[in-house]
């Protein structure tokens, strides 16, 4: 059965940072010793996710023998399948990468923790996604959170690596609070904590309503969605790459797989779920992409990109939720591929950007698109692999991006044109197509101040490109970005068996999103496309090679130098000017009053939308107003038994009867 083979997995990769314990500190044989294992549980568990697809039949649900949690079931279906094939994929390839960019020998202090939560992370993630039952899943929710915390926090002699790991540790257990009430709630209602499918009757409208708005918040604060990413950018800037790219390419997912499992229990769903589900996705897609383009933190930035691109996944969510609740199912089947595999191409693309970032930092030391140029010299591997992502995740054909999206374009205008005043479902077409727009003007800024020009701090000399060790996963993700965008027809009959799961549409055929979306066609011209670039780049290429080279000549331009040349923040200046309302950049300008001016600098900073400019600020009010209440802390052990007994009596007080009492008395 697959979900044996899954299980082995969960085991094999939670104890894969245990042998290091061990060995010495700092022994590369720890670390290498715990990549085979994490290789070895991932492999399995890929192909356990995979034989679910083959098979095309669910698993029975079995319990957790080795654990004695009989009532804890789990299970495999094609839609849990789908999910670990990410999880499985990045455990393996992020810690074949951290062989090199965070080797044992050059970290000595934290790379064994930095195994043992890893291998507890993907453990955690593996477990929930296959969770048939509440506690077997909030049991891997909260390993996976207390691992991710960990990993986010793994320098904690910096100051900045503790409060982004704060952060999120606080955000993780106010969603895992939601999840609680919503899980009680669900035994309160159904008499059980198993998750399946209930009756439209047995369940009033207002309940509904309520398990839909806890589920929002408990998966929302996971996954990222605005204003709910709050934990999000300082969390990915801070932390390692590999552990970055595991962030945003399949914890975020989490986020989105307890969404998606939780509305498929939900057969006849409300429209305004749908709808809310759309206009959240086009919020946080625009306001992701516009924070991105302020930003100067090459990770910070693709943070940002990673709330915009959980809009979009959001709103191919919504556009499902529509034609579920007007049994639409060619809009269902459009609006859950586009979500899903958009879950992939988002885990594909993003993974392989902060592994590229990761190369870049790792030759650097500087996280500042401002202090870097002219790398594509030193480095053109990872200056390829990170052009790739960077198409991808513009949604450009011919990439994997532009799948998904074609999938959630096709899933809008169908909504349009069924449903009288798709109002919502037009403003989402209109949110959408800026969104690429403003993220295709991102890239191209990134992707000419990092790799393009001249170096701008003058040690270009010193750079190397990244080993073999590194290049290997960007080489697989890059690949699978390019596969899926060239021949997407390999992938349907997957999303169809998952979509099917999800829709309660048995004929897997009527899934499949090839029959409603012209990707023969799309194959043909990607195809085309991509030779016709080789020719012109190859012949563009041999005329540089024939043409004498000389410098330029523009009214004295003959030695160009670095300050000559565009910043990443001048190039977004006109761009983020428009979207100033909402950005609300702090620009530092140079005081310039002599004839003959001396050196001056200008700098730029944002604030983040929610934590800067809400929730901070609200905090420290608390704070300042909370003052008096230290008078009560006074560090002596008779005043705190004193305020036990006063707890104590008080609550002994509720259970006197005074109400009868009074009336004995008083009254007769």
């Amino acid at each position: 059965m697959p979900i044996y083979f899954v299980h082995i997995a969960f085991i094999i990769t939670a104890l894969s940072g245990v042998p290091g314990l061990f060995l010495r500190r700092g022994s590369l044989i720890a670390q290498r010793i715990s990549v085979a294992m994490m290789s070895a549980g991932a492999l399995t568990g890929i192909y356990g996710a995979l034989t679910t697809f083959f098979s095309q039949t669910s698993s029975d649900m079995v319990s957790f023998p080795w654990l004695n949690m009989g009532s804890c079931y789990t299970g495999i279906d094609t839609l849990s399948a789908f999910f670990l094939i990410p999880v499985f994929l990045m455990g393996m390839l992020g810690s074949i990468y951290g062989l090199e960019y965070w080797a044992h020998d050059r970290h000595p202090s934290n790379s064994r923790k930095l195994a043992i939560f890893w291998g507890l992370l993907v453990a955690g993630m593996a477990l929930l996604v296959v969770s048939k039952h509440a506690m077997a899943f909030l049991l891997g929710w909260e390993i996976m959170a207390l691992a991710a915390f960990f990993l986010v926090s793994i320098e904690d002699c910096n100051r900045e690596s503790r409060d982004a790991g704060w952060i999120y540790l606080i955000s993780a257990h106010i969603g895992t609070l939601a999840l609680f009430a919503m899980f009680t709630l669900w035994k309160l209602v159904t008499g059980s904590y198993m998750l399946q499918t209930v009756a439209e009757s047995s369940v009033s409208f207002a309940v509904m309503n309520t398990f839909f708005f806890l589920a929002l918040t408990g998966f929302g604060l996971k996954a990222g969605i605005m204003p709910l990413h709050f934990w999000l950018p300082a969390a990915h800037a801070t932390s390692p790459s590999h552990v970055s790219a595991m962030l945003s390419g399949v914890v975020l997912k989490m986020g989105i797989y307890g969404l998606v499992r939780w509305l498929s229990l939900f057969p006849n769903p409300p429209y305004a779920w749908g709808g809310i589900l759309l206009v959240l996705g086009f919020v946080s897609g625009i306001l992701g992409v516009v924070f991105a383009l302020a930003q100067h933190d090459l990770k910070r930035l693709l943070a940002y990109h990673s709330v915009e691109n959980i809009g979009i996944i959001l709103m191919g969510l919504g556009i499902a939720m529509l034609g579920q609740a007007g049994n639409q199912p060619v809009i269902t089947v459009l609006g859950l591929s586009g979500c899903l595999l958009h879950v992939w191409n988002h885990s594909f693309f993003k993974s392989l950007l902060f592994l590229c970032a990761g190369s870049v930092i790792h030759s650097t030391h500087t996280r500042q698109i401002d202090q870097m140029g002219g790398l594509s010299k030193v480095m053109p591997w990872t200056a390829l692999f990170f052009l790739i992502g960077a198409v991808a995740i513009c949604g450009l054909p011919p990439l994997n991006g532009f799948i998904s999206e074609l999938f959630i374009y096709l899933g809008l205008f169908n909504t349009i044109a069924t449903y009288p005043g798709g109002l919502v479902a037009a403003i989402s077409v209109i949110a959408l197509a800026m969104i690429g727009a403003l993220a295709t003007a991102c890239f191209v800024k990134v992707y000419g101040a990092v790799f393009l020009g001249l170096s701008r701090n003058n040690e270009t000399g010193h750079f190397r490109e990244s080993s073999i060790v590194m290049l290997l996963p960007m080489i697989i993700l890059g690949a699978l970005c390019i596969i899926i965008g060239l021949v997407p027809v390999l992938f349907t009959n997957i999303l169809a068996q998952a979509v099917s799961v999800w829709s309660g549409i048995e004929s897997v055929s009527l899934c499949n999103p090839a029959a409603v979306a012209p990707l023969s066609t799309v194959s043909l011209v990607a195809v085309v496309l991509v030779f016709v670039t080789g020719v012109i780049f190859l012949i563009v290429r041999n005329l540089n090679k024939r043409t004498p080279q000389a410098g330029t000549w523009d009214c004295g331009y003959a030695m160009p130098s670095p300050k000559m040349q565009y910043t990443a923040s001048s190039f977004a200046h006109s761009v983020v000017s428009m979207f100033r309302w909402v950005v609300m950049p702090r620009e530092h300008k140079p005081h310039i009053t002599n004839v003959f001016a001396e050196s001056a600098t200008f700098s730029s900073h944002v604030n983040e939308l929610v934590l800067d400019r809400l929730l901070l600020p609200l905090s420290n009010v608390v704070k300042r107003s909370s003052g008096w209440f230290h008078w009560f802390q006074q560090g002596l052990i008779q005043q705190y038994i004193l305020y036990i007994l006063i707890a104590l009596f008080l609550m002994f007080c509720t259970q006197i009867p005074f109400k009868e009492l009074f009336e004995k008395w008083f009254i007769h």
